[in-house]
């Protein structure tokens, strides 16, 4: 099974360009954080018609908004209400494959604002809440269940996760108490960052690059704030991982690319799932 988590920036503006993504990928689920419409007004028929038969969407007017996209059957399960704030960060799923389950959570994390002072800046301090709220949540699963976390964690964690780590050190996203709050939810039940447990942690990997740049390319100043995390009873069964960094230089693009990871299940394909072709 191949896992898509991406920060769509818009669904309805990007659906096309998720359908190619999808194209490109062939994934079984896909996580999609800020997805920027009601949870009414999302394009559910395209979803299906593009080989998803099963879409939970939780979604607000022009802002956040989360969606679980799954060939297989998933039932909803019910998550906190983040900081008070019912403001559609979080979707949790129970997947069935092939007669076993697997549960996903899809998060998007605060960014933050931008000075990394909570005193100062009310959005940091929502995001250090938020990211302690999640000490809690985590730490009521089990090491032992099937489980994945995915989506826009906002914070870069290590050195090769930005451009510069000295430069970054007081930007919001890599600061050290920033840092600190994900490694907690981390070692809460032991999940493992796929990408780096199949890349490594050695080279460069960012899956955002700001749109001031005027070619993201060429100055390559990213940061990686997109994560798939494997609980430890399902961290031995990842076989790969990848971003899908090519897709930041498509026309209309969101400023975050598509991150996945593929697990390895006995159990049958099902019916819409196509020949992946990457």
């Amino acid at each position: 099974m191949r896992f898509v988590t991406w920060n769509i920036n818009s669904l309805r503006l990007r659906l096309a360009l998720l359908l190619q993504v999808i194209d490109k990928l062939n994934p079984d689920v896909v996580c999609l954080q800020e997805i920027k419409c009601p949870t009414e007004a999302a394009p559910v028929e395209a979803l299906v018609a593009g080989g998803f038969p099963h879409v939970l969407v939780e979604g607000m007017k022009g802002y956040n908004g989360v969606a679980i996209l799954s060939r297989y059957p998933m039932t909803r399960i019910a998550g906190p209400n983040w900081c008070g704030r019912d403001d559609a960060r979080h979707i949790c799923a129970r997947i069935s494959v092939g007669g076993s389950d697997i549960t996903v959570d899809n998060l998007y994390v605060p960014a933050g604002g931008d000075v990394p002072d909570p005193q100062a800046n009310e959005k940091f301090a929502h995001k250090l809440q938020f990211l302690d709220e999640g000490v809690r949540y985590l730490s009521a699963t089990s090491s032992s269940e099937r489980r994945l976390l995915a989506g826009d964690l906002n914070i870069a964690p290590l050195e090769t996760d930005v451009w510069s780590h000295r430069q970054l050190l007081d930007v919001v996203s890599h600061t050290p108490v920033e840092v600190a709050a994900l490694a907690r939810w981390q070692a809460t039940r032991g999940w493992v960052d796929t990408t780096r447990q199949v890349l490594g942690s050695t080279d460069k990997l960012y899956s955002w690059w700001s749109y001031r740049a005027k070619d993201w390319d060429t100055s390559d100043r990213g940061r990686r704030l997109d994560h798939v995390w494997a609980s430890p009873a399902l961290a031995p069964a990842v076989t790969g991982a990848g971003i899908l960094r090519e897709a930041r230089g498509w026309t209309g693009p969101s400023d975050h690319v598509p991150v996945w990871t593929d697990i390895a299940f006995d159990a049958p394909a099902p019916k819409a799932s196509r020949r992946r072709t990457a």
